[in-house]
Formats: C-alpha cells, sequence, structure tokens
C-alpha cells in the first residue's frame, strides 16, 4: 500500500507545477514598448508630456507597474502601481510637478506630464511597463530650450582703425549661436564674444565687431538657438564719417620735413667746411630762397590735390556719400504739390496743398494714413526737401513709390513692392529694405529732409538737411514707370511741409491734378475702405 501511495503523490505535486506555469504563460502576454523617434522640446516653465505606447496595443490601466526614471532605476520620475501613483518612490525635484495622463489607456498609450519646465530637465528618460514576469522600456529625450530676444545693435564708436559695433541679446537656452555678416551674406569674424546667465539658467550674449573695411555699409547680427533651429537678427547702417580718416598732408608733411633737415644738415657742413662768411651769408640766401620756392610749391601742390579732389568727387559723386550742399550742384529742385485724391480721409490737406497733417493726432489706430504728390518723376536727377514738425516725436515715413503700387490693406513699403522710403519708428529712424529694417545712425533730429532721386542710375538718397549729413542710399535700384513723392503720417502730431519750393502753375496743376484723380482710382487711397496695420 506505501509503495503505491509515493507515486501518487509524485505525480499530482508534477501536475500541479505544471498547471501553475500553464496559468502564469496564459496570464503573462508578450508586448513591446515604443517612445517617440525625435526629442521632445518644451520651453522653461512650460510643460513637457512623455508618452510611450505597447504594442500590440492592450489597455495599460490594469498593468502591474508603470513607471518613468532618470538614468537609474531608483531616480523615479513618476511611479504607477495598484491602479494609483505612488508618491513615496518619487524624486523630490519632480513632486508636484507631474501627474499621469490616462485619456488613452485604452489604446495603450500613457504619459507623464511635467509642469514648469526647468533646465535641469533636460536630458534622457526610460519608461518602464510590466505585467507579470514580463516587462519592457523605451528611451525618451527632452530638450529644453527657449528664444530669447531680438538683437539689439549699436555703433561703439572708432576702435582699432575701424568701427566698433556692439550686439546684445538676452533670454536664451541653450547658449545660442552669435554669427555677424555684411551686406553680401559672408560671415565676418567677431572681435569679443561674452557670455553670462541669470538667476533663471538664461543665457545673455555681449558680442562686439570691428569692421575696418569702409566700404562694408551694413552689417547684420543674427542669434540662432541650435536646438530649435531658429534665429533672430537686426542689422545695421555704417554711416562712413564713423571710419578714420587718413590724411593726405600728413607723408607730404613728413617728406618736407625730412627734406628740411637734410638741408639744414648740409648747409651746417658747408658752413664749417668753407669757414668764409661771403660764402656763409651766400649759402644762407641761397637756402632762403630754396625754402621760398619749396615752400611756393608745396601751396601749389596743395591747391592742385585740393582742385583734383574736387574733381574727383565731382566726377564720381554717385558712388560716394557727399553731402547735401554738394548734390544740389547736380540735381534739379522738383515742384510739385499733394494730390487730395490720393489721400486718406483723416489727412488734412493745406489750401495751398505743400503741407499735410493728421486732422485728429489722438486717434491711435496704427493705418496707413499716406499722400502722394501730384507730379511723377521718369527720367533726370531731381531733389525737394520736407519740412517736419513734431517728427521727433511722431511716427512716419516719406519717399517715392512707383505708380500704380498696392496702398490698400496692409502693405510692406520695401523696393520689391515698389517703395524707396525712410522714416521714423518707437525704435528710431530706419530704413525700409527687402530683408528688414536697416537701422540709422543720426546725430541731429532732422527737422528737414532732403530727398535726391537720379533716375538714369538708379539711386535714391536721403539727407538730414538740418546738418547737412547723408542718412541712407538706395544704389542701383531698379526703377521703371513714374515715380511719385510719397508722404505717411502714421501717428503723433507730425506735420510734414514741401519747402523751397515754387508754387506750380495754375493749368499745369489743373492738369496734373486731373491725372492724380486718375491714378488715384487705380491705386487706391491710402487705408482706403479696408485698413491695414502698419
Amino acid at each position: 500500500m506505501e509503495n503505491h501511495r509515493k507515486p501518487s503523490v509524485l505525480f499530482q505535486v508534477s501536475c500541479l507545477f505544471v498547471l501553475t506555469q500553464l496559468l502564469s504563460w496564459v496570464t503573462t502576454k508578450e508586448f513591446r514598448v515604443f517612445g517617440p523617434s525625435d526629442p521632445i522640446v518644451a520651453a522653461p516653465g512650460g510643460e513637457a508630456i512623455l508618452p510611450c505606447s505597447v504594442i500590440p496595443a492592450m489597455n495599460v490601466e490594469n498593468m502591474e507597474e508603470l513607471r518613468w526614471f532618470r538614468s537609474r532605476f531608483s531616480e523615479a520620475v513618476l511611479v504607477y502601481r495598484d491602479q494609483e501613483e505612488q508618491k513615496s518612490e518619487q524624486m523630490p525635484g519632480y513632486s508636484q510637478r507631474t501627474s499621469l495622463v490616462k485619456d488613452q489607456f485604452h489604446q495603450g498609450i500613457a504619459a507623464v506630464r511635467i509642469q514648469n519646465v526647468q533646465m535641469s530637465d533636460s536630458g534622457i528618460y526610460i519608461c518602464h511597463f510590466k505585467q507579470g514576469v514580463f516587462y519592457d522600456e523605451a528611451i525618451l529625450e527632452l530638450k529644453v530650450a527657449a528664444m530669447g530676444s531680438v538683437p539689439e545693435v549699436h555703433i561703439k564708436g572708432p576702435e582699432d582703425r575701424g568701427v566698433s559695433v556692439v550686439c546684445m541679446t538676452s533670454g536664451w537656452y541653450p547658449e545660442p549661436q552669435v554669427h555677424w555678416k555684411d551686406s553680401r551674406g559672408e560671415n565676418l569674424t567677431a572681435f569679443s564674444e561674452i557670455h553670462t546667465t541669470d538667476a533663471e539658467g538664461l543665457f545673455s550674449t555681449e558680442t562686439s565687431l570691428v569692421v575696418r573695411d569702409s566700404s562694408v555699409r551694413n552689417v547684420t547680427c543674427s542669434t540662432v538657438n541650435t536646438v530649435l533651429g531658429q534665429e533672430k537678427a537686426m542689422a545695421m547702417f555704417l554711416p562712413e564719417p564713423f571710419f578714420p580718416q587718413v590724411s593726405p598732408w600728413k607723408p607730404a608733411f613728413f617728406v618736407t620735413l625730412t627734406m628740411m633737415g637734410l638741408l639744414v644738415l648740409g648747409s651746417s657742413y658747408l658752413f664749417r667746411r668753407k669757414r668764409s662768411a661771403r660764402l656763409k651769408v651766400q649759402q644762407e640766401t641761397v637756402n632762403f630762397q630754396h625754402e621760398k620756392d619749396e615752400l611756393q610749391k608745396t601751396k601749389e601742390d596743395a591747391l592742385r590735390t585740393a582742385n583734383q579732389r574736387k574733381a574727383a568727387y565731382m566726377a564720381a559723386w554717385r558712388k560716394v556719400q557727399l553731402y547735401a550742399d554738394w548734390c544740389k550742384e547736380n540735381f534739379q529742385a522738383w515742384t510739385f504739390t499733394l494730390d487730395p485724391a490720393s489721400a486718406h480721409p483723416i489727412l488734412a490737406i493745406s489750401p495751398d496743398r505743400l503741407s499735410v497733417s493728421r486732422k485728429d493726432s489722438t486717434v491711435c489706430l496704427d493705418d496707413l494714413f499716406c499722400v502722394l504728390g501730384i507730379r511723377g518723376i521718369s527720367s533726370g536727377r531731381h531733389y525737394w526737401e520736407v519740412k517736419l514738425k513734431n517728427g521727433d516725436s511722431s511716427k512716419w515715413t516719406l519717399g517715392v513709390c512707383r505708380e500704380g503700387v498696392d496702398r490698400k490693406g496692409c502693405f510692406s513699403e520695401c523696393p520689391h513692392k515698389g517703395f524707396w522710403t525712410v522714416g521714423r519708428s518707437s525704435s528710431g529712424y530706419l530704413a525700409y529694405i527687402d530683408t528688414g529694417r536697416a537701422s540709422l545712425f543720426v546725430r541731429q533730429a532732422p527737422q528737414s529732409m532732403g530727398v535726391f532721386v537720379d533716375y538714369t542710375e538708379g539711386d535714391i538718397s536721403f539727407y538730414n538737411m538740418s546738418d547737412m549729413s547723408h542718412m541712407f542710399s538706395f544704389h542701383e535700384a531698379s526703377l521703371s514707370g513714374t515715380l511719385f513723392p510719397y508722404f505717411r503720417l502714421k501717428s503723433g502730431n507730425v506735420s510734414m511741409i514741401i519747402s523751397s519750393m515754387a508754387c506750380v502753375s495754375e493749368g499745369r496743376e489743373g492738369e496734373e491734378g486731373r491725372r492724380g484723380r486718375k491714378r488715384s482710382r487705380r491705386g487706391g487711397r491710402g487705408g482706403g475702405q479696408r485698413r491695414g496695420r502698419s
């Protein structure tokens, strides 16, 4: 009886073990865990979501454990077990900042939401899903990045035989890359670069550039966030007077001084050798005459050089930035009046049609309040002057525009759209170019502006008539059709007055008024029925 009972017990134990393994195999289903292939990007102080999913898709609500951790298993960011979060296992740095996203549990997707993202949150995360004896993991990457402010560019002054330009920006993460480029898009080497961080861990940069080539008129400072692949840039126009000028008289002065010294030494040696009063007096007379001839020759050379320099300026005035009174010698004063048919209804045109202002300067609408001159330019070289009243405390634009340009709604005042203009905004005096806006350095706020149009050569220049200094030039512009004087009063109590212009005859003004009204119907009033934002 005992021999029969032992095999029976062993058989029962074996069956029970096999049955247990079969039940474990049936209840434990294999799966794979996947995370996003690309890094997750979040801004400091913002929100980041780290999702993971299982394949094949299954409801993960009743899984034994869902865990997100950093480099080590114990560095838990969030632990979900027994259908609730286990706060006691969470790292202190993530306390009160994380929550589990359960909206897609039934689709096999679970995610951790991290609020108030910090710089230290950037890095690798691992999500760990476990069910029974089987588990799988996936790797995620979180990158924290922030776009800072638009670079502020200003001229520091002459330095090291050139012009020092400084670019400053702040609020970036991670540390940005700063590049300098000229108007041709070629990279320029920075003179110095300083990076600092604030209490929140955001980076600020200050980089300087020394431009020694006086032909470089525009430089651009661009700041790049390598994580986001985005950049912010600002251009700066460099006036020619800031470049150190080399005087042509210095070499001639030193050569003359050296020659005179040699003559004195030679005369002294001759006097000691001859020891003769007669020869001494004669030699002094010869030396005096020689010096007189040299001085006369020097004066003649100086006068000749000055005449040659002026002749060179007069021959190449289109290629250099001359003073306004020099330019007037090559341009003809252009007489015109304002065209009321092209004016925005909020603008007030004077009875003589030589000045324009806003009827209500208290209106804070950023509208396209513009008016055109009644006479257009299609050939030759012409200029006119515009007096500005309250121009240094208002926003305005003036210049020229091509006939028939679209002045309805929101339009861009750039050469590509048929506008060649400068003006003043809240950030200072600007020139509107195809690539954006170029900041202008103004030593004295202009009370009067000069507009010089060389239609044949395609040059349009602007001068500050208050100190006769050059402000900006559009060189080799693609001019076509007829160009009309353009005036825009954006905001403030600004008035524009056409000065130094004789009134046109009644017959000519009547004829051009009819043409202006016809043109106005084609181009539309500035602002019109549909108002855009400048």
